[in-house]
């Protein structure tokens, strides 16, 4: 050793480096995504498959479906669980054998059995009659200028949706009034508004 030479150094400690902690971090990181990663794959839960091809309109039972297993990540509130199927669903679409069922494909078949017709009464409505309330739409047939046949109940079991009282339209008598109808019921209201029948509504026997 010369005189200018030093005392050797010592190695640095490589726990002492900061790019271990860098590289450790890393692996530790990349462990926890792999680790994270598979554990949500394993995750499943119950949702239902078709037991058999379900076609448009069907009505939807417990009986026309299968509980299954499955991993569904972020897709989880897509399909139908077992805690949410609705008595008297309907389909929508076709939903073959084996296929999980989608939320979307099933419709409440109270709603898909009414829907909803405005119409105009010729006398006011009695003042209980309010959105919410259960009614009976009369219809009497124009027989001649002026002149209107015998009255009969064109729907027995209406529900107002909305009440317009009649004043706020041009000082015409009666009210205009937004009805939820049976769709069988439709094609009649129709005709008898296209017939420029006199309608009336009448509070239901227990209607609230």
């Amino acid at each position: 050793m010369t005189a200018l030479e030093g005392p050797p150094r010592r190695p640095r400690a490589f726990w002492n480096d900061v790019r271990f902690f860098v590289g450790l971090g890393l692996i530790v990181a990349s462990v926890a995504g792999v680790w994270a990663t598979v554990t949500v794959a394993r995750q499943t839960v119950p949702v239902f498959a078709a037991a058999r091809t379900i076609v448009p309109g069907d009505e939807v039972t417990a009986a026309d479906l299968r509980v299954v297993e499955a991993s569904l990540g972020a897709a989880e509130g897509v399909y139908l669980s077992p805690d949410a199927l609705v008595p008297g669903s309907l389909a929508t679409r076709t939903v073959t054998e084996g296929e999980l069922v989608p939320v979307s494909a099933l419709e409440d078949g109270v709603r898909a059995r009414v829907t909803t017709v405005v119409v105009q009464t010729t006398t006011a409505v009695p003042s209980d009659v309010v959105a919410g309330s259960i009614v009976e739409l009369w219809a009497s047939p124009v027989l001649e200028q002026g002149v209107f046949g015998t009255p009969a109940i064109l729907v027995a079991d209406a529900t107002v949706a909305a009440v317009e009282e009649a004043d706020s339209l041009l000082g015409a008598r009666g009210s205009s009034l937004e009805l939820v109808v049976p769709r069988s019921d439709v094609a009649a209201v129709l005709q008898a508004v296209a017939a420029s029948a006199a309608l009336s509504i009448v509070p239901a026997a227990g209607g609230a």
